[in-house]
């Protein structure tokens, strides 16, 4: 697994899978069938039981395998340094951002919100992002930037321009 930030893309090490459990009563391998059971909505576990025994079985082993791979990406995401992974998120603000830029007419109100959101979240952090922080505040800067350029072109309807740093 790999996760991309303003720098490129950052391997995340893998752990070799494991086999989901085959046992309902699963310990140590994963959930036991009680746990599973008892961590799906009220709807979801009336109609688990509604099902016939093979296709109970073959469900929870979809959500045995579904959990193990929840609790794989927990892993990867706890041995990736925070500064790449937050970086990683910013740049889907970053990327919310631009998609209402781009709108035809421009959602100047819904850009403003990201980009602020954007801005406050880089400002929180100055000095803790690492290498991809230069990267991450010139994107800032490019975001406000169009958004003043449509926000004039649009006649400037949209009230104050996003909050500079």
């Amino acid at each position: 697994m790999s996760l991309w930030t303003p720098g490129g893309e950052h391997e995340v090490p893998r752990e070799p899978a494991r086999e989901p459990a085959q046992d309902p009563g699963a310990g140590a391998d994963g959930p036991s069938y009680d746990e599973l059971v008892a961590s799906l909505p009220p709807e979801d576990r009336a109609r688990l039981e509604s099902l016939s025994p093979e296709e109970r079985e073959r469900a929870m082993a979809q959500l045995r395998q579904m959990a193990q791979e929840m609790a794989d990406v927990q892993r990867q995401m706890a041995e990736a340094p925070a500064a790449v992974v937050i970086a990683n998120h910013a740049m889907g603000i970053y990327e919310l951002a631009t998609i209402h830029l781009r709108q035809q007419p421009p959602n100047l109100p819904e850009a403003k919100v990201a980009i602020d959101a954007f801005g406050a979240l880089l400002e929180s952090l100055k000095g803790r992002l690492g290498p991809d922080e230069p990267t991450l505040f010139q994107a800032l800067d490019q975001l406000r930037m169009a958004f003043v350029q449509l926000s004039s072109a649009a006649g400037g309807e949209t009230g104050p321009e996003p909050a500079a740093s």
